[in-house]
């Protein structure tokens, strides 16, 4: 055998084994953060999320460069179960459980721009879902308080933000007609259920210079999306700004925070 062979045969499997290791070590990787599988999703659903911003977002109008960053940073498909996972980038709202759905995006991020928060402000969310919402919010006030009327999904909404690092988020069970008097007054408050009429417990919570954003309506009607401004001298300013369709915002007395 002459030597050229030999050197040929040993480069042969030396290859073959730096290609072995570096497999190993790439799959070892993948496993470590959730799976082969759960890497290539992430990519997909990353994908997804900037088509999404893109094409019915900022295509629509949303101008905001924070919110529309915001869009693209949260994992929307984390926030809704995973028998509906593959709708996370539609152009629809999602169920997501308890006859509760997710908003369309392009709601969710036209309404977070209308209230034109910015990196000192403090937020009240009206209907907390998934946590979706106060999510988007979190990468833009300083602290998000958001309250869910049922029980099992402000638990799960709390649960999920909470292992996603979402610490300037406080979740509370209990009727929000009434608001969070406890943290008010706040720079902004979002509803994202529509209310019979316009609730006076959130109003007075508004900082004067504030606004909310509100759906006003019956629950088999088309509903108005009202923009509420108090100024300086707490002058109540409303302003309809496009009809829309969401669920009802229900009542109850009981309410917990966590």
């Amino acid at each position: 055998m002459n030597t050229s062979f030999i050197i040929f045969i040993t480069s042969c499997v030396a290859i073959v084994i730096t290609l072995v290791i570096l497999l190993n070590f790439n799959k070892g990787t993948a496993l470590a953060m959730g799976g082969v599988d759960k890497v290539v999703d992430e990519d997909v659903f990353a994908r997804q999320r900037k088509r999404m911003v893109e094409e019915q977002i900022a295509y629509r109008g949303v101008k905001d460069k924070e919110v529309l960053e915001a869009m693209e940073m949260v994992p929307r498909h984390l926030f809704i179960p995973e028998e509906n996972r593959s709708y996370s980038y539609y152009d629809q709202p999602v169920p997501i459980g308890f006859g509760q759905t997710i908003s369309q995006p392009y709601i969710v991020a036209f309404m977070t721009e209308l209230l034109r928060v910015g990196k000192d402000d403090v937020v009240l969310e009206v209907g907390a879902g998934s946590g979706y919402q106060a999510a988007i919010l979190a990468r833009l006030v300083k602290q998000v308080y958001t309250m869910e009327i049922l029980e099992e999904l402000g638990k799960e909404a709390f649960m999920r933000l909470k292992a996603m690092g979402y610490d300037n988020v406080e979740v509370k069970i209990g009727d929000g007609y009434k608001g969070w008097p406890e943290h008010a007054p706040y720079d902004a408050i979002i509803v994202t259920a529509a209310a019979a009429q316009i609730p006076q417990p959130l109003i007075d919570q508004l900082k004067p210079g504030g606004r909310m954003v509100i759906p006003v309506g019956g629950v088999y009607e088309v509903q108005d999306l009202m923009l509420i401004t108090k100024d300086a001298s707490s002058k109540v300013i409303k302003k309809s700004i496009i009809p829309v369709r969401f669920v009802p915002l229900t009542r109850t007395k009981k309410g917990n925070d966590f």
